[in-house]
């Protein structure tokens, strides 16, 4: 094939011998593109199972490499982390992708089988967790639905799933994936969509905070690189300004920060304000794009017991501190009420929990120094792990920088609203709208009595709630490792304002016209979610005394590497021993 005509040396700064090596990447992708638009739908499920096969055998490796690269060496409670955002989601969603694919080659829907109806605003709802009979043990008492955009049918959704897989014999041409820096799993993922969903292969570049992982990708991927479906580069901003403009793309991923998606649709030179106003943009091709955000937790006022308010407290403290806080979905905000009798017990119980947990580096670059910054801030705030986290609360204008800047560092703020019941989660829900940039996620903690007695005013306050994914009683990370599930914006954002992104990612089961995935899960853990009083509140029975992925559980790391490497050959007996493992948490 013709060598691709390339932006001139002038343009980028790069070097001849750099620029011959990215072209040379795009040249052998798009030779790719006819190999991959010539494979039916069982070649490409069996290729993804020689992937999967891949992977498998760099699982130890990718999860060590990912855990020494953030500071968690051999023994450090915390590299459970590593396995379930590295080769535990790349299992999965290859697993799921492959479901999809089979039930295609048969002539079938990949909804079929899934319970499909109604939630509120008249939208189609399918339920997409558990799916399978394994589900229900490793994720006992936790469940998932995709809701679709208003006016989308359950028979379009049943007629349309497939997306890029229903298209017969063609291609979509080259797609640019930009790496995620945080967690190992997701370039992976992102290359995976670009395949599935639209029929692109697919150029990887790996951000500089994972280039100790390019080996594991490049193992891991081998099965794509060799007939020319992906190719992986490394390099900075320069590289990715590049191909960004290269004539040979042509579709842009990206996970990052809104600056960067800024940058590469209006450009980062004086005129980029200009073309912005003009509505014309530097970027000549399409964009995807996920770009974090501003994540609420709103706390709904209950009668909760001792155990409840440490269970709930140290849950929250996962959903900032997992990662060291370095994720797109961590906590941010949590919502609590002036009228709760428990309020001053729960932030006390918040504070311990933030405090205590395992100590780790912040290791995402620049994110010690917005510590500082916001600390100095913040005097009032409350530090702890040798000054590396920063725990306040704070109300008025001086909240307006915790609601509008994501910090991706271990920061968490507090913010109090009046009411309960009904009145408080309505106002909470309108704050988190209206108050909080991004629109990525946002958690949801209640207990099963209070959510009881409010009815259709609940399912109509997770309706209000304008997330991409919305979490109950759960962390949005379920929906994001739950590989049926799509991860992404709610939907509405374009070049011009994208609260946190453009599009979709994961939605193995490729389902068009999608608004938001729902998670829900357990109030209480194992044993007292199986107690009469909490089945008879409508509680959802669990057998987890407490989730691997919870930062305070003793037994994380082993049960993390355990599950994952059940998922890999499906040993009953490795899965017996690590559920026993799971009960030591």
């Amino acid at each position: 094939m013709a060598s691709t005509p390339s932006p001139s040396h002038a343009d980028t700064g790069l070097a001849d011998d750099e620029r011959e090596r990215l072209d040379a990447a795009i040249d052998e992708l798009r030779t790719g593109t006819q190999v991959w638009a010539r494979l039916t739908l069982g070649q490409r499920r069996r290729l993804l199972g020689r992937v999967r096969a891949a992977v498998a055998a760099v699982a130890e490796e990718w999860a060590d490499v990912a855990s020494t690269s953030k500071g968690l060496e051999p023994g450090h409670p915390l590299r459970g982390e590593e396995w379930l955002g590295g080769p535990y989601g790349a299992i999965v969603a290859l697993d799921a992708y492959a479901d999809t694919l089979a039930a295609l080659e048969r002539g079938a829907s990949p909804l079929d089988g899934l319970r499909i109806d109604e939630a509120p605003g008249g939208r189609t709802r399918v339920h997409v967790l558990p799916v399978a009979p394994i589900d229900r043990l490793l994720l006992s008492g936790f469940t998932a639905e995709v809701w679709l955009e208003p006016g989308a049918t359950a028979a379009e959704a049943v007629r349309t799933a497939g997306l890029g897989q229903l298209a017969g014999p063609r291609s979509a041409g080259v797609g640019l994936v930009l790496g995620a820096g945080n967690v190992s799993a997701i370039p992976f993922l992102d290359v995976l969509y670009e395949l599935l969903a639209f029929n692109r292969v697919a150029l990887l570049k790996v951000n500089p905070t994972q280039d100790a992982l390019v080996p594991v990708f490049e193992r891991a991927l081998a099965p794509l690189i060799g007939p020319g479906l992906v190719r992986i580069v490394t390099g900075g901003g320069d590289v990715g300004g590049y191909l960004t403009t290269h004539p040979g793309i042509d579709h842009v991923h990206i996970t990052g920060s809104s600056a960067t998606f800024d940058a590469i649709v209006w450009g980062g030179d004086a005129d980029a304000a200009a073309r912005r106003d003009a509505d014309e943009p530097r970027l000549g091709v399409p964009i995807t794009a996920e770009l974090g955000g501003v994540s609420p937790v709103i706390v709904v006022p209950g009668e909760w017991t001792d155990a409840d308010l440490r269970y709930q407290a140290e849950h929250i403290v996962t959903m900032r501190l997992a990662n060291s806080g370095h994720n797109c979905i961590a906590a941010q905000v949590v919502v609590v009420s002036t009228d709760w009798p428990q309020r001053d017990a729960f932030v006390a119980a918040l504070q311990t929990a933030y405090a205590t947990a395992p100590r780790r580096t912040v290791w995402y670059p620049g994110a010690q120094q917005r510590v500082e910054a916001i600390a100095d801030a913040h005097p009032d705030a409350v530090r702890s792990a040798d000054g590396t986290r920063l725990l306040f609360e704070v109300q008025g204008a001086d909240a307006t920088h915790l609601e509008t800047t994501e910090y991706f560092a271990p920061v968490l703020g507090v913010i109090d609203l009046p009411g309960t019941g009904q009145e408080f989660l309505d106002a909470a829900v309108a704050y988190a709208n209206d108050r909080l940039a991004g629109t990525l996620g946002a958690n949801v903690i209640i207990d099963p009595a209070v959510q009881s007695t409010l009815g259709d005013g609940f399912e109509q306050a997770i309706a209000d709630l304008r997330y991409g994914t919305v979490a109950i009683n759960a962390w949005t990370a379920l929906g994001f490792l739950t590989p049926t599930c799509t991860w992404g914006a709610f939907p509405g954002g374009t070049l011009a304002d994208a609260p946190s992104g453009i599009g979709v990612v994961h939605n193995s089961l490729l389902l068009d016209r999608v608004e938001r995935s729902v998670v829900r899960g357990p109030f209480r853990p194992f044993p007292s979610s199986l107690s009469a009083g909490n089945l008879l509140a409508s509680g959802r029975p669990s057998v987890l005394p407490k989730p691997p992925w919870f930062v305070t559980s003793r037994t994380g790391s082993a049960v993390s590497e355990g599950f994952t490497r059940f998922r890999i050959d499906g040993n009953p007996v490795r899965l017996s021993a690590t559920m026993l493992q799971a009960f030591g948490a």
